[in-house]
């Protein structure tokens, strides 16, 4: 969350009303803690460019036909939105059968061949781990139907670790009872799609790629005339390699030495990733970039082209992307705007101490008919909180 002091100064000067800065996500790995570490050291600020309206209605309106356990809550959770991003898309589903049956193994060979890993296996259950939570529902939607088809009546519920998925399981089962179909969450609540008879699947397979991050180098010229053509090749090079090697990224069109690109990624926490290492690197490089995450180039192109429309006192350094029907922004802020928000938010007994000090020597210098040299006192504090 961000204070309403921070909140108020962060809104006057970006147009933006901001969820976040920095996060209280608590990380677990090596991984986890450089990226919390990144988000909190450069003070990363999540924007609300268009809210999203969450609720179960807008939610079914997705669906074919699902049964409501726990109602969405309408708002964004900073802390569930990190969370997707760096531990990543992947989801567990529990799959359960009533009696043991060869089926199981059947399953296991439709798994694998979705990409999907086996982590456990016995004769009525497993756990299986898929790359995103739409694959592990449109997976569990199939094995489901296969086993209708066969009389079988299959349970199935998706989740975060496979204890997630498995506790699901039991919810489903508690208050819906034995019947066929899959327990998932979305936007904070629980819901569960059940199948009543027999049914096909068409025939489909996802497509690898169908997240686009579009990256441009905001104000390339006044880069150039002020670091020369090199660096900017260098940093575009160096945006580029990491896109590729450790982001899972595969670029597009890149022509050598220009200042934008479009990669395609397999998910879209990948997409978001990379473009906030692309935003942290082009800063710690004196540099802006403006990106869009989207399921098209097009959509990724247009959303990174909203920096250019938003009312703000100096061009924003944004990666922008669409979150339940809404559109937010992580803003990688400069390094005057870190210092007035790292003072707002851990810094507030200095800053009272300084408006208090000059409040009294400007009073005392007005009482004794110096007041016209009460900005001196300001300078003071300037130079107090500059070298402070």
């Amino acid at each position: 969350m961000v204070n309403s002091l921070s909140k108020a100064i962060i809104k006057l000067t970006t147009g933006l009303t901001p969820i976040s800065v920095g996060t209280k996500f608590f990380p677990t790995d090596s991984m986890q803690n450089e990226y919390v570490e990144l988000f909190n050291y450069t003070q990363t600020i999540l924007f609300e460019l268009q809210k999203a309206e969450i609720s179960s209605n807008s939610i079914e309106s997705n669906l074919i036909r699902f049964y409501e356990i726990k109602p969405a809550e309408n708002k964004i959770e900073e802390y569930a939105l990190v969370s997707n991003i760096v531990m990543g898309s992947d989801r567990y589903f529990y799959v359960e059968l009533p009696n043991p049956s060869n089926l199981i193994n059947i399953f296991v060979k439709i798994i694998e061949n979705e990409k999907g890993e086996i982590v456990e296996k016995s004769s009525t259950e497993l756990v299986a781990k898929m790359l995103s939570k739409n694959d592990a529902i449109r997976v569990a939607i199939e094995l489901i139907g296969i086993g209708l088809e066969r009389g079988i009546e299959v349970m199935s519920a998706v989740g975060m670790t496979g204890a997630a998925s498995i506790e699901r399981s039991i919810n489903y089962r508690q208050n819906l009872g034995n019947f066929p179909g899959v327990a998932f969450t979305k936007l904070g609540g629980e819901y569960a799609l059940v199948f009543d008879g027999p049914f096909k699947l068409a025939q489909s397979k996802p497509s690898e790629f169908q997240n686009y991050l579009f990256v441009d180098l905001i104000d390339s010229t006044g880069y150039t005339s002020k670091h020369g053509k090199p660096q900017l090749v260098d940093l575009m090079t160096n945006i580029k390699y990491f896109i590729e090697t450790e982001c899972g990224g595969e670029l597009e069109g890149y022509r050598e030495g220009g200042d934008d690109f479009i990669a395609r990624f397999p998910s879209k926490d990948l997409a978001i990733r990379a473009g906030l290492d692309a935003a942290w690197f082009a800063l710690d490089n004196d540099a802006k970039i403006r990106a869009g995450v989207g399921r098209s180039r097009r959509e990724a192109g247009e959303r990174a082209q909203m920096v250019d429309s938003l009312n703000s006192t100096s061009p924003l350094s944004l990666v922008v992307f669409e979150l339940a029907n809404g559109l937010y922004a992580y803003n990688v802020p400069s390094e005057f705007t870190r210092t007035l928000i790292n003072l707002f938010e851990n810094e507030k007994q200095k800053l009272i101490g300084v408006f208090a000090f000059v409040f009294i020597i400007t009073y005392l210098l007005c009482v004794i008919g110096l007041g016209a040299f009460s900005f001196v006192t300001i300078i003071i504090a300037l130079l107090y909180a500059f070298f402070a």
